[in-house]
């Protein structure tokens, strides 16, 4: 990818076995980066890995001074990373992180719960309890700080975008769209469905790591009442 990255994909459809894999590049680099590597970026199907190639040059072509007849770092990244990926090969998965989420279903936090609803026949309680019922696989991160790509929710309440996108969600809103379900972690457009809210924060722009979720984490949403939510988000201010 251009002169200072290398794309390693792992499979061509989404899924736990390939998201596997893709964790377990990302944490391998995590805790050994190759001198010269600048960071790597998981999405859902591959690791991007980003170098500077004449550091890489440096750290890795021997002896002798890099010049035009050994300059090759994406060679020499391609070597690295291969050799990585052997080693990964029989090594075996950590066990993943169980983050729990409040949310407040429904009124003015969740002002599209009905419209879910009423579009597979169920009640507005039958919708909280089957989104609440299940174990999120946190995917990747993207499209805004903090925000997971989360797998695992019910074909009973997979419901299709807003015809009309809202300019302005509020941060901590949980919304479904199509076979996807997230939160919201800032202010931002968005056509999602909105059938709740948390009080938790997502992003943390002045901890280390500067976000609630990671690739790989499982993701639970408990019901809270109005007032347990109202008490939270006081107290987060």
């Amino acid at each position: 990818m251009g002169d200072a990255a290398i794309v390693v994909q792992f499979g061509e459809t989404i899924g736990p076995r390939t998201h596997d894999r893709v964790r377990q590049l990302a944490e391998y680099l995590e805790r050994h980066p190759f001198a010269g590597m600048i960071e790597y970026v998981p999405s859902f199907l591959s690791v991007a890995v980003y170098y500077e190639p004449y550091a890489l040059l440096l750290a890795h072509a021997g002896d002798e001074e890099p010049s035009a007849k050994n300059a090759d770092p994406g060679g020499i990244a391609v070597r690295l990373l291969t050799d990585i990926l052997a080693k990964l090969q029989a090594s075996s998965q950590t066990q993943a992180r169980i983050v729990e989420i409040p949310v407040c279903y429904g009124g003015e936090l969740g002002p599209d719960l009905p419209e879910v609803a009423a579009h597979h026949g169920l009640t507005e309680q039958e919708v909280i309890e089957i989104h609440a019922s299940a174990d999120y696989l946190v995917y990747m991160l993207g499209f805004a700080p903090g925000f997971a790509y989360l797998g695992g929710l019910s074909e009973r309440i997979a419901t299709p975008r807003r015809q009309t996108p809202r300019l302005a969600i509020p941060a901590g809103t949980v919304g479904i769209a199509g076979d996807q379900t997230g939160v919201y972690p800032i202010v931002t457009p968005g056509g999602w469905q909105l059938i709740g809210k948390t009080p938790e924060p997502l992003f943390l722009p002045a901890a280390m790591p500067p976000t609630l979720l990671k690739a790989g984490d499982i993701v639970r949403f408990r019901p809270i009442t109005r007032a347990e939510f109202d008490s939270r988000e006081v107290g987060a201010r």
